[in-house]
């Protein structure tokens, strides 16, 4: 009867640990959402690894930089193409250092779209995002990285995924970003 009590108490023990592995990235996605929506920045800054996120989105964004310049026909002809090829990193690079805050992680996630530097504070007070129009997918991209993908009703065809990356057993954090392949 003893080692009956103790097989099944492992059992319980090892379901509980799968369960709480499994879940963990639901919970810690589920409180990012929760922290975007109310603007919580303290939360987000818990949150959001904004160094490796920062990265993720400059090199999302000088991909698809590249492969726009390389299938527009007036740019392949163009010699200064090239020039431009160079620079756009290092642009992009300093917009996206300036650019990537707790605010603009939490209208990302609001609007269901990547973030638009043109957009000054006023407009983006002004413009009340409908939640509604925001759709959101979960799911393991592998046993290491969960996937919270927006998209919105009106552009079905550009999610956005946030990347969540394990930091320990049970810790999550925002790390990357996918923008989708470029048009």
């Amino acid at each position: 009867m003893n080692r009956k009590l103790i097989i099944r108490l492992g059992v319980a023990a090892a379901a509980v640990f799968v369960v709480a592995y499994a879940a963990s990235p639901l919970l810690a996605a589920r409180s990012l959402v929760q922290a975007a929506k109310a603007g919580d920045e303290k939360g987000l800054e818990r949150q959001v690894d904004f160094p490796a996120f920062r990265a993720s989105l400059k090199d999302e964004l000088n991909a698809r930089m590249m492969a726009e310049m390389r299938n527009d026909p007036r740019m392949a002809d163009s010699g200064l193409s090239g020039l431009g090829m160079l620079l756009a990193p290092a642009i992009v690079g300093g917009a996206v250092d300036a650019f990537v805050t707790p605010q603009a992680i939490s209208m990302m996630v609001q609007e269901g779209r990547s973030p638009k530097p043109a957009l000054s504070v006023e407009t983006e007070q002004e413009a009340k995002p409908d939640n509604d129009r925001v759709r959101q997918s979960w799911g393991y991209r592998d046993l290491d990285t969960f996937a919270v993908t927006l998209t919105r009703d009106d552009q079905p065809n550009e999610a956005v995924s946030l990347l969540m990356k394990r930091r320990n057993l049970f810790g999550w954090k925002l790390a990357a970003i996918d923008l989708g392949a470029p048009e």
